[in-house]
């Protein structure tokens, strides 16, 4: 692959990837990091229901950089975890999938439902470029990414996808079975394929909760 890195001012495939750029997907350290962070989520998706300590452990090991209250269903599946930051008290439900080839930074209060997947991988367009083929350093495809912004309070429902690229503002619910393929503003109920705004949430919406 041709070195962008005099352009770039970045050296290692790593830094090429988290900023986007292309890079070679089979570099060493990429793969050591992958392999690393697909046995951590496998013993994680192994734990029992009762088994808080050692989850948490696992999650310290997965994801070093994340707040305070996080709790993940299995099963869960995460490309590198040192990509994604998340804050207090991120709930993950069962079966989601975070694929952080770029940075992941979700808020506080953030809710992800069953079979949530957020991708922030990017492949060329045109097949040519796309397809892998033989290098001066190996053979591989072509591979880059765009970072994902998910802002506090956030509701992400079953089974949404968010695709590269995409910032959703706070406050925000994203309706099941979405794809979110462009930036959703704060505070807007979004829904549909590709994701649309269908409304603002007003005091409306509420349901007088702060009874219990």
């Amino acid at each position: 692959m041709k070195n962008n890195s005099t352009v770039s001012g970045f050296t290692t495939e790593k830094e090429k990837m988290s900023s986007g750029l292309i890079y070679n997907p089979t570099d060493p350290e990429l793969l050591a990091c992958r392999i690393k962070a697909r046995t951590l989520a496998d013993k994680y998706n192994k734990t029992k229901a009762c088994q808080f300590a050692k989850r948490q452990r696992l999650i310290d090991k997965i994801f070093p950089f994340h707040g305070k209250n996080p709790f993940f269903e299995p099963n869960i599946r995460v490309e590198y975890g040192f990509n994604t930051v998340f804050g207090d008290n991120f709930y993950m439900n069962f079966d989601c999938k975070l694929l952080d080839v770029a940075k992941i930074v979700i808020g506080d209060n953030v809710m992800f439902g069953p079979g949530v997947t957020v991708a922030t991988p990017l492949h060329p367009m045109v097949a040519e470029e796309r397809i892998a083929k033989m290098h001066e350093d190996g053979f591989y495809d072509l591979e880059y990414a765009a970072p994902v912004k998910i802002g506090s309070n956030v509701w992400i429902a079953a089974n949404v996808t968010v695709c590269g690229g995409v910032t959703i503002g706070d406050d925000c619910v994203i309706g099941a079975g979405s794809v979110v393929t462009q930036d959703i503003p704060s505070g807007c109920f979004a829904a549909g394929v590709p994701c649309r705004v269908k409304r603002q949430i007003t005091e409306k919406d509420k349901i007088f909760t702060e009874k219990y």
